[in-house]
């Protein structure tokens, strides 16, 4: 495998479509949940109540979002993983090797201090698309 131009990054393609048709699905669900609702019944539901539901879309929306926003970029001075709304910045000397065992959700990274971390950038569900990226990403580390 060649190694790729950098800077680079790799994003999941099936995670991110499930999380835009799933937000979709929810917010149209809820909203059209509530247009058929008689209107006795909406006067009977409390601000509060309709904050809590608001709220519990909003959580929703919010998983969604950090599901559809991991991944790993490679540039010139290392790497950054993200996995939700969590962001790690790695320099090439601590990153010792990346696998993905069969069967795993996504790849760990196994680092300088005997940790390994996620990469939820790569998503096996991908199929092909993973192994093509874990192929570049490999090559990358292996290029340092």
């Amino acid at each position: 495998m060649t190694v790729p131009d950098l800077p680079r990054t790799w994003r999941p393609l099936g995670p991110r479509i499930a999380a835009l048709v799933f937000g979709i699905f929810l917010v149209v669900a809820f909203a059209g949940l509530w247009i058929t609702f008689p209107q006795e019944t909406k006067d009977a539901i409390s601000p509060l109540q309709r904050a809590t539901v608001v709220l519990f879309i909003g959580a929703g929306l919010a998983l969604l979002n950090a599901l559809a926003r991991s991944r790993v970029t490679a540039d010139e001075d290392g790497l950054t993983v993200v996995n939700g709304y969590r962001k790690r910045r790695l320099e090439w000397a601590q990153v010792v090797a990346i696998r993905m065992p069969p069967g795993a959700p996504w790849p760990t990274m196994d680092l300088d201090d005997t940790t390994t971390i996620s990469v939820m950038g790569i998503h096996a569900s991908d199929g092909a698309r993973a192994k093509a990226a874990l192929l570049e990403l490999r090559a990358v580390i292996g290029g340092r």
